[in-house]
């Protein structure tokens, strides 16, 4: 009782009330806008948090990563375009009941399952948090780095018919990385007699580059598009209560957003995917999936809102992020020299407990500003591409200038930013650079630190967890392989079946 008295009084402050409140609300208006989204916010409010204290910083930015969700949901409901790209889902059955005329029982029903997803996260993160406590002090410097080389193999896997190009750009994250001082000897790698590059490529202007001004480009060479919002014809407050009617559809989403979330590289989308295939056998309304069905909205808005608290479980527990946005949330932890992980548990679960009462009270926030103001939060479609496209432009190249006042690094973002458009209009992944770069940083520490006991390559897997670990990771590289080959197998039959 006293650890959640100590844990409350940390976010009775009001420096972390106040970032509570802008996380939230702010979180819901940029999910709102099309083209906008949580990485992209995050990425230019990054710099701005290294002057806050953990608490306030990382409030603030779990506000957006949560609060994002709920506001997505509002154009993808309405004018059919997600505001954030975890949102696409919500399209199948969110914009036909616009269609029918039910835009305001879809908005309801989707901000009750986010908030259902959110809550139920949430306990259950609370509810492991003894098991944590207890195993994370049996992961040493090899456990974690094969935990960081399980996340890297996941991140390439999960990206199907990608796998190659994710692992190419995964490599790249980790080579960009290495350059600069290395912290041991403090040998030069890859710098070419450069001063500008000793200090190595730093995280956030790479995070800045490939997520905010990428995404300013792309809408800058766009055609501004011209929405318009349908008016809200009905009680935007009874979606809680049908949603409650829906157990077996919200809580085994929920679910799935609490096991995909806890699995580095997966994340919303395989979630949402098993939970929307569950939904459809379970429900008996399977027909209508994709043409309005209010179960379809339910499964996808949980399962997706349930992920931001359960992404957090490797992030504290190893200090292994899972995606892109607890990449950012880990840089925030290294800046004030905390450092995820058994110790973080162990030494201050007081803190670790306040960020759980933290996402708690940022879902109750949301959820109620989102009952009283969604009406004039419909408006925010209206804005112009071009001009948002302006605005992220500007605000991304103040947060680079910001870090060390170098208009190098300004340089450095902005030719980050044009690979990224690259990317983006190949279709090609950019979370596999941000992850390589963190992941592979975690392993080159690691390793460095495991060989002090380390003879033989056998002695790397010599304890139980690491056997474990390894056993998975063999274990999803035989499953890859194995679904390559059965799909090479069944295009080889149809192709001679064709001829």
């Amino acid at each position: 009782m006293e650890l959640f008295l100590t844990s409350l009084g940390a976010l009775a402050r009001i420096d972390v009330a106040i970032a509570l409140l802008i996380g939230s609300v702010g979180g819901v208006i940029i999910g709102a806008i099309p083209g906008v989204g949580p990485a992209i916010a995050i990425a230019i409010l990054l710099p701005a948090t290294f002057a806050l204290e953990p608490i306030v910083g990382l409030t603030l930015l779990l506000g957006i990563y949560g609060s994002s969700m709920y506001g997505g949901a509002i154009p993808a409901i309405l004018v059919n375009a997600p505001g954030t790209a975890v949102n696409a889902l919500t399209t199948y059955d969110g914009y036909p009941m616009t269609q029918r005329g039910e835009a305001a029982r879809a908005l309801s029903l989707a901000f009750g399952a986010s908030f259902c997803g959110g809550i139920i996260s949430i306990i259950a993160l609370m509810s492991l948090s003894p098991v944590l406590a207890a195993v994370a002090p049996m992961f040493g410097s090899r456990e974690i780095f094969l935990a960081a080389l399980l996340g890297m193999v996941l991140v390439v896997v999960t990206h199907r018919g990608q796998a190659l190009a994710a692992g190419a750009l995964l490599c790249l994250g980790i080579f960009i990385n290495t350059i600069g001082l290395e912290s041991t000897r403090y040998t030069q790698r890859y710098t070419f007699d450069q001063a500008w590059l000793a200090s190595g490529i730093d995280l956030i202007v790479v995070v800045l580059g490939l997520f905010a001004l990428s995404q300013a480009f792309l809408l800058l060479v766009g055609e501004d598009e011209h929405n318009e919002p349908p008016a809200l014809v009905g009680r935007i407050f009874d979606g809680l209560r049908e949603v409650l009617r829906l157990p077996k559809i919200f809580v085994p989403s929920a679910g799935f957003g609490v096991i995909m979330g806890m699995i580095p590289g997966v994340g919303e989308f395989l979630a949402q995917f098993f939970s929307y295939s569950l939904a459809r056998k379970t429900s008996g309304n399977g027909e209508n999936f994709g043409k309005g069905a209010p179960e379809g909205l339910v499964a996808s808005e949980a399962a997706n809102n349930a992920v931001p608290a359960a992404a957090m479980i490797p992030l504290l527990a190893l200090g292994i992020p899972g995606e892109a946005l607890t990449a950012m949330m880990l840089a925030v932890f290294y800046v004030h020299n905390v450092i995820p992980g058994p110790q973080l548990f162990a030494n201050d679960f007081d803190f670790i407990l306040s960020l759980y009462l933290a996402l708690i009270i940022l879902n109750i926030l949301a959820f109620g500003f989102l009952l009283g103001t969604t009406k004039w939060l419909t408006q925010v479609v209206r804005i112009p591409n071009r001009f948002l496209g302006m605005v992220i432009l500007v605000l991304s190249f103040v947060g680079v200038f910001s870090l060390r006042n170098s208009i190098i690094d300004c340089a450095i973002a902005a030719a980050f930013g044009m690979f990224g458009l690259m990317l983006k209009r190949l279709n090609l992944p950019i979370v596999p650079i941000i992850l390589g770069m963190v992941l592979g940083g975690i392993m080159e520490v690691k390793f460095r630190t495991s060989m002090a006991r380390v003879e033989t390559p056998l002695d790397f897997i010599e304890r139980p967890v690491a056997q474990v670990l390894f056993a998975i990771i063999v274990f999803v590289l035989i499953a890859h392989f194995y679904a390559l080959f059965r799909a090479k197998k069944s295009k080889d039959l149809s192709n001679d079946q064709a001829s």
